[in-house]
């Protein structure tokens, strides 16, 4: 039987630390996240794109195999309010069988057009605008209306945005500081499940990451990991 490699990057990355404040002056996490998320905007600024089949906007990889979208008004999204959505044949080549995916993930899981999509609903109202949408106000009701989606790693300086079923899109507090500036994690469970080799597919890292448990204490978890340092 074929081994599977497998990278531990414990100290490398974490699933973001859900961090909850009742004032909003306070809460550092969700305003850092605006800042810094609008940074990455800056900085990739020929990435950023309205969506309009999925009712938002989006920010493609630099290798365009992945992009994550956010929505413009959850009362309007088709399927997610944010979600990631990547190249299928990487995964088809591992071994991916969609006909084999768990149906517990089918509610956060699409396969379509050659591309997959992992991602959530965070609700049902009509986001309303001071001013134009644009990316960022778009991410901003994200932090004002389901802060608890926003995620906070402390050991990696990362932001980002919980996506469900253990799928996430995270992004780095300073680029300048970090050489992992955007990343892409998907769950490996469902995929597993579906055939894939999570350590045959191309472009995409197969690695051990810290989480904290329900008790607060670090563990080790499987994770799918795209990173890309942005210049």
């Amino acid at each position: 039987m074929k081994r599977t490699k497998r990278i531990i990057w414990a100290g490398f990355f974490a699933l973001p630390i859900l961090v909850v404040v009742s004032c909003g002056k306070l809460d550092v996490v969700g305003t850092g996240s605006v800042k810094s998320f609008d940074k990455v905007l800056q900085r990739m600024p020929q990435s950023v794109a309205p969506d309009e089949i999925n009712g938002g906007w989006s920010l493609t990889a630099p290798d365009g195999g992945a992009r994550f979208i956010w929505s413009k008004n959850y009362a309007e999204s088709p399927l997610h309010d944010v979600m990631i959505e990547f190249d299928a044949a990487p995964f088809i080549d591992a071994g991916f069988d969609p006909e084999r995916t768990p149906e517990n993930f089918a509610e956060n899981f699409a396969f379509y057009d050659g591309k997959i999509m992992v991602g959530t609903k965070l609700g049902q109202e009509r986001l309303r605008y001071q001013g134009e949408a644009t990316p960022l106000a778009s991410y901003e009701q994200i932090v004002k209306l389901k802060r608890s989606a926003i995620g906070y790693h402390m050991a990696m300086d990362h932001y980002g945005v919980n996506l469900g079923d253990g799928n996430l899109f995270e992004w780095a507090k300073d680029m300048d500081a970090n050489d992992k500036d955007i990343v892409f994690v998907l769950n490996p469970e469902p995929f597993i499940a579906a055939g894939v080799d999570p350590a045959g597919i191309e472009g995409w890292v197969f690695a051990k990451v810290t989480v904290d448990d329900a008790n607060g204490k670090p563990i080790e978890v499987d994770k799918i990991l795209k990173p890309f340092d942005i210049k």
